[in-house]
């Protein structure tokens, strides 16, 4: 294999060896990671990386993964698919054991043909479109359920709630499209369709036009698929322009981040989740999750983002320790289709030669005016 230059950021001591990063299982397992760490949703990427990292930590304190320390590298995409086309590309070139935790996706979409090409693992991206699991991948592992299935689930709660005027305020790009397919398709079991949808452009807070196309329709409800920005954006121009029903989001919103940004504004609005509740211990991944969360202190916090990036994390180090020790990415592969039916502490996960979805899991939690979440 092509040798390279020095290798930085050794867990031992510093030491240095010149060898690519992919033939040092034995020793290291780098993982590269194209998100957004600046930009209008950073607070996505910091943390999904932040949760992940307390659990790829807490593995190299004990030790490491047969041996092996966990090395997560990071390159800011800024949530921006060009961006992350060509942070994939140079991961690759530097030859990380796999991809791990990309954000959004418009940008793993932009990485997905490079994966396909090169060959490599890539593992739990922070999405739930339907592009990234079909056509299938052999390369992809889905850890969160899908865009269908939550908004599956919003709708079925808006209809049984007799709620049939249901509109979409969405993100102008592969995300939005997405989430809107996913919309349509659930409304469309009831003979239903949207009755209006609005755009806003990714990375922008520009949602006069949205406000002017949906809120003269009238809707009981709008199902908003974008960022924490934008979303909280279109919440306070819609209520100013006299919407008076329920808005409702899909997880990747990002549920701390929006509440933050809507203060008190916040009061009913509705998010779908695909983790388990993590802000207290009402299961045992939520209760172990809190305690690394505790032991680290400073700028970790629980939240539905950093949960994922646990979750996600746990799950991928189950797939390498079942790779065995000095595994190959087809290894790695064949060590995560065999995790099938395992519990992670309420949550289940299933895996398969043919199926990379680890999950369906959803649940749908409201906000309130004083930064909380509840079911």
């Amino acid at each position: 294999m092509k040798r390279r230059t020095v290798l930085t950021r050794l867990a031992a001591a510093g030491a240095t060896v010149a060898m690519p990063a992919f033939a040092q299982f034995d020793r290291r397992i780098v993982l590269g990671q194209s998100a957004a760490f600046s930009g209008p949703a950073a607070q996505l990427g910091i943390q999904m990386n932040r949760g992940a990292k307390l659990y790829f930590d807490s593995i190299n304190a004990a030790g490491g993964v047969h041996g092996a320390q966990i090395d997560l590298r990071t390159m800011d995409d800024m949530y921006e698919p060009d961006k992350c086309k060509a942070n994939t590309e140079a991961l690759i070139k530097d030859e990380v054991f796999a991809l791990f935790g990309y954000v959004g996706t418009p940008t793993a979409l932009a990485a997905l043909p490079l994966v396909n090409q090169h060959k490599v693992p890539f593992f739990g991206p922070f999405t739930g479109a339907e592009a990234l699991r079909d056509p299938f991948s052999r390369y992809v592992f889905h850890v969160r359920a899908s865009y269908y299935d939550e908004t599956a689930a919003i709708v079925k709660q808006l209809t049984t709630l007799g709620l049939k005027k249901i509109a979409v305020f969405r993100q102008n790009d592969s995300y939005g499209q997405a989430g809107l397919d996913g919309v349509a398709r659930a409304l469309k079991t009831h003979n239903l369709e949207p009755v209006a949808i609005g755009l806003v452009e990714r990375n922008t807070v520009n949602v006069a036009g949205a406000v002017q196309a949906i809120v003269p329709k009238n809707p009981d409800a709008i199902v908003q698929i974008s960022a924490y920005k934008s979303c909280a954006a279109f919440v306070r121009e819609a209520r100013k322009a006299g919407f008076g029903g329920t808005f409702y989001n899909v997880s990747f919103v990002g549920t701390q981040a929006l509440s933050d940004e809507l203060g008190t504004d916040a009061r009913g609005v509705a998010v779908s989740q695909v983790m388990p509740f993590p802000f207290q211990p009402k299961t045992p991944i939520a209760r172990e999750f809190l305690a690394a969360v505790q032991k680290a202190g400073g700028d970790y916090k629980a939240n539905y983002s950093s949960i994922e990036g646990y979750v996600a994390a746990k799950v991928l180090v189950e797939g390498l320790r079942r790779a065995g020790k000095g595994a190959t990415r087809e290894g790695l592969i064949a060590g995560l289709e065999s995790i099938q039916g395992v519990d992670m502490g309420g949550l289940m996960v299933n895996y398969g030669p043919r199926s990379h979805v680890a999950s369906r899991f959803v649940d749908l939690t409201m906000l309130t005016a004083y930064g909380n979440v509840r079911v």
